[in-house]
C-alpha cells in the first residue's frame, strides 16, 4: 500500500462498536475480574486503549516495534534520557532545540550526564566526540532553526561501532518525509505537538522504538513517572494523523514555493531550507526525504535583532507562535523564544543569527503567504535599515 493508504489503514475499528473513529476511553481505572486478572487494562497511567492505541499507530508510521506517547515532546526526550546513568555520555548536534538544550545542560547534567555538541553534518566531528562512555548519538535532522541535514544511515555506522545509540528527533521531518528507524536507528522521538496532531490544538510526544528490550525499558519509565499522554489529547493525535501525508505533501510544496521567494528577496542575507538547490545539504536530504518540509528560517541582511523583532510582530497571515507544524502558518524569532535557553556562545556555535526567523508554513493559498511576506518587507522598511524590495521577483507560484 502506499504512505497514504498505510496511514489510514493503520488507525483500527473499534471490535467492539465498529466505530470507524477510535473510542475515547476517558477513564481513570478499570474493573478487575479477580484481584490482578484483568481484560488487559487496571489503570490508566500504565495503560490505556485509547492511548494504546494512539501508540500502535506511531509504531506504524515509523516501521518501529513499538511506540509509547508521552505528554509532551518533553516528556518523551526525558524519558529516553533515563535510559542512562550518572557518568554516561552523549554527543548531540549542536544545532538543537532550546528545550532539548535546556533538558540536557538544566537538568541531566547535574545528575552526572555530559553531552558534547558537535556539528553532525560532518561525520568526522562525530568520530572525534565519541569516548568509550558515549552512549547516545543525538540527531535532529532537519535541525531546528537552521535545517541542517545529517546522513542517518552514516551516522548509525559510527554510532554502532561505538556500541553506542542513535536516537533521532524525527519532529520536522515526520514519518512521511523519513522513517529513521528503517535507516538503523534505534530510537525515534516526536513532538507529536508538531506535524503528527497538525492541528495545535494537543501537547503530546512520543517514542518509538526498534527492538523488544528498548520497549520493555520505555515501558517502565513510562509507567513509573507517569507523564503519559490522556486519552483525549490521544484521541485528537490520532485525528490529526489522518490527514498527515495531505498535509505534508501540501506544507513542503508551499515552503518550497516560500522559500525561494526569499531567496531572491533584497532583505534577506540567506535561507535556510533543504529544498534549496543551494542547501549545503540539498542532495543528501534529496536522497533521504520523501518532501523537504514546512519549516524555513532565513537572517536578514545587517543581522540587527530589532529588524528581526520588526518582522515578526509585523506579519499577517504568519502568526507569531513559539511552535511549528500547524496548518495554519507561524512565524517565530528563535533566539528570544524557541532557543533563549541558549546561551550566546551556543547559538552562535550552532549558526543561530541575531536577525535569524524561523518559518512554519501551513495550508493556505501559496500566492496569500508570499504576498504577506512582502507586504510585512515593506513594512520593515519604514522603519528599519532593513532595504526591502517593493518590486521583488515573486516565485513561481
Amino acid at each position: 500500500m502506499r504512505e497514504e493508504t498505510k496511514i489510514l489503514q493503520s488507525i483500527p475499528v473499534d471490535e467492539l462498536t465498529g466505530a470507524v473513529s477510535v473510542p475515547i476511553y476517558q477513564t481513570a481505572t478499570f474493573v478487575h475480574e479477580l484481584p490482578g486478572v484483568t481484560k488487559g487494562f487496571d489503570y490508566s497511567r500504565t495503560n490505556n486503549p485509547t492511548r494504546l492505541a494512539l501508540e500502535n499507530i506511531l509504531a506504524e508510521l515509523e516501521g518501529g516495534h513499538s511506540g509509547y506517547a508521552f505528554a509532551s515532546g518533553v516528556a518523551a526526550m526525558d524519558a529516553v534520557i533515563k535510559l542512562l546513568k550518572s557518568g554516561d555520555e552523549i554527543v548531540a548536534v549542536d544545532d538543537i532545540y532550546g528545550g532539548t538544550y535546556r533538558l540536557f545542560n538544566q537538568i541531566y547534567e547535574q545528575f552526572g550526564v555530559k553531552v558534547t555538541y558537535v556539528d553532525t553534518t560532518d561525520l568526522e566531528n562525530i568520530r572525534a566526540a565519541i569516548t568509550p562512555k558515549t552512549k547516545f548519538i543525538w540527531l535532529e535532522t532537519p535541525t531546528n532553526p537552521t535545517l541542517r541535514i545529517s546522513d542517518i544511515s552514516a551516522v548509525v555506522e559510527i554510532a554502532h561501532g561505538a556500541g553506542a545509540l542513535l536516537v533521532v528527533d524525527n519532529t520536522f521531518a515526520s514519518p512521511v518525509l523519513q522513517k529513521p528507524i528503517q535507516s538503523g536507528a534505534d530510537i525515534v522521538v516526536h513532538s507529536t505537538t508538531k506535524y503528527l496532531n497538525g492541528h495545535s490544538d494537543v501537547i503530546g510526544g512520543a517514542v518509538i522504538v526498534n527492538s523488544e528490550e528498548l520497549g520493555e525499558k520505555i515501558k517502565f519509565i513510562q509507567n513509573a513517572t507517569g507523564a503519559i499522554l490522556g486519552p483525549f489529547d490521544s484521541w485528537l493525535t490520532i485525528r490529526g494523523i489522518e490527514t498527515l501525508a495531505l498535509r505534508m505533501e501540501r506544507i513542503s510544496e508551499n515552503a518550497l514555493k516560500v522559500a525561494r521567494f526569499l531567496e531572491q528577496h533584497e532583505a534577506v542575507e540567506k535561507v535556510y531550507y533543504p529544498g534549496l538547490e543551494s542547501h549545503p545539504n540539498h542532495e543528501l536530504a534529496k536522497s533521504q526525504q520523501k518532501y523537504f518540509g514546512g519549516v524555513i528560517s532565513f537572517t536578514l541582511k545587517g543581522d540587527s535583532i530589532d529588524d528581526a523583532i520588526k518582522f515578526t510582530s509585523s506579519a499577517g497571515i504568519f502568526n507569531l507562535t513559539d511552535s511549528v507544524g500547524g496548518v495554519k502558518s507561524s512565524v517565530s524569532h528563535p533566539v528570544s523564544m524557541s532557543h533563549k535557553a541558549m546561551n550566546e556562545e551556543a547559538r552562535e556555535k550552532a549558526g543561530i543569527k541575531n536577525s535569524l526567523i524561523r518559518l512554519s508554513v501551513g495550508i493556505e493559498h501559496v500566492d496569500d503567504l508570499i504576498n504577506d511576506l512582502e507586504q510585512t518587507f515593506i513594512k520593515i522598511s519604514k522603519k528599519s535599515n532593513v532595504i526591502a524590495s517593493h518590486d521583488s521577483v515573486v516565485a513561481e507560484r
